[in-house]
C-alpha cells in the first residue's frame, strides 16, 4: 500500500518515527522495550514505522551535546528481530558511513525481494567526520546489489535559506534514484515554503514530476529538549523560542505550533500540486513526550483528513 501510494504521489502519506532502544541494553531489556513499541504502534494507522540510524555528530559542532551520545541498536536489526508483530511496512535510515562496503552490501542483499523494506540513505554530519564509505558510493552499491530497493532521501528545507540550493539536492538525489524524501524536523515555516516554492517551479520549468515530500513534525516538551534540537541543527526562529519558552505550557505551545505549521504547508503544497505526507517522531524517552507525539499523530491525520476532497 505504501509503495502503491508514493508511486501515485499521494498527499497525506503518514508516517511514525521512532530511535532503536540503546545498544547498552541486553536481550530481555530489549524485549520489554520492544513490547511497549509494538503496544503504541499498532494502535496507530499510520503507512509506515521510521526507524533512525543514529550517529555521532559532534564533529558538526564546537558546542556540548545536550545528551550524551550513546550508540543504539541497528534499525534494521531491531525491527526484523525485536518488532516482528508489527505487519506495518518499515522505513530504515541507514548512515552510510558509518558501515564498511561488506556491511552496507550485506544490508542490501538481506532486504533484497522484501516489498514491504524502504530505505533512507544518510550522508556524513559534516566534512570532518570520519566514513567508511560516501553517500555517491551507497548509491552505486545501492544501485548494484538492490535496484527495487525502494530509496529515500533527506532534505533539510531550512538550509534553503543559505544555500537557494536545497531543491536541486533534492533533485540531484531523485537523479540517483530517490524516489520521496523526509525533511528533517520542521519549525521555520517561511523558510520551508520558499524550499517548497522553488522545488516546485524548477519542476515545472524543466518538466520533472515532483515526488512526495514528508515532513518531520517534534514535540518539544522541555528547555532540554529545546536545547537538544536547537544542538542538532533544527532552525526554530528567535520569536519562536521565545514563544516556546515563556509559555506556561511547552508541550502543549509546541504541539499547537507544530499541527499550525503542517496545516499551513499542506495547504501551500495543494495549491502547488505538491504531493506532502507528515512524519510525526517520538525520538523522547519521557512518557509525556511519547503520549504528545501519539496526540499530535491524531490531530495531523485530522487535517489530512479535513483536505480530502481536494487533494484525490
Amino acid at each position: 500500500m505504501l509503495r502503491k501510494k508514493l508511486k501515485n504521489k499521494d498527499f497525506g502519506i503518514l508516517l511514525y518515527g521512532i530511535t532503536p532502544p540503546k545498544s547498552t541494553n541486553n536481550k530481555e531489556e530489549l524485549k520489554i522495550i520492544a513490547a511497549k513499541h509494538i503496544q503504541r504502534i499498532k494502535k496507530l494507522d499510520i503507512d509506515a514505522l521510521v526507524l533512525y540510524d543514529i550517529q555521532d555528530e559532534s564533529a558538526r559542532t564546537s558546542e556540548i551535546r545536550p545528551f550524551s551520545y550513546i550508540k543504539t541498536i541497528d534499525p534494521y536489526v531491531y525491527k526484523n528481530k525485536y518488532l516482528q508483530e508489527l505487519k506495518v511496512p518499515s522505513i530504515i535510515y541507514r548512515s552510510v558511513g558509518k558501515y564498511t562496503k561488506k556491511e552496507f552490501k550485506k544490508y542490501l542483499e538481506e532486504t533484497n525481494g522484501n516489498k514491504n523494506n524502504y530505505s533512507v540513505f544518510v550522508g556524513a554530519a559534516s566534512k570532518e567526520q570520519k566514513i567508511n564509505i560516501t553517500i555517491k558510493e551507497a548509491y552505486k552499491i545501492k544501485k548494484e546489489v538492490n535496484k527495487n530497493l525502494f530509496l529515500g532521501g533527506i532534505t533539510i528545507p531550512e538550509r534553503h535559506t543559505s544555500t537557494k540550493e536545497e531543491h536541486l539536492r533534492v533533485f540531484s538525489k531523485m537523479s540517483k534514484g530517490c524516489e520521496y524524501f523526509i525533511t528533517q524536523c520542521v519549525y521555520n515555516l517561511e523558510a520551508t515554503k520558499i524550499f517548497l516554492s522553488d522545488y516546485a517551479k524548477y519542476a515545472k520549468d524543466n518538466n520533472i514530476k515532483l515526488v512526495p515530500i514528508i515532513i518531520t513534525l517534534t514535540p518539544c516538551g522541555s528547555l532540554k529538549t529545546l536545547e537538544f534540537m536547537k544542538w542538532l541543527g533544527i532552525n526554530i526562529p528567535n520569536y519562536l523560542e521565545e514563544d516556546l519558552i515563556d509559555s506556561k505550557d511547552i508541550l502543549q505551545e509546541s504541539i499547537d505550533t507544530c499541527l499550525y505549521i503542517f496545516e499551513e504547508l499542506y495547504k501551500f503544497a495543494i495549491k502547488r500540486n505538491i504531493p506532502l505526507g507528515c512524519n510525526v517522531e517520538s525520538v523522547a524517552i519521557r512518557k509525556v513526550e511519547i503520549d504528545a507525539s501519539i496526540f499530535l499523530l491524531q490531530e495531523v491525520k485530522k487535517v489530512i483528513k479535513k483536505y480530502k476532497k481536494i487533494t484525490k
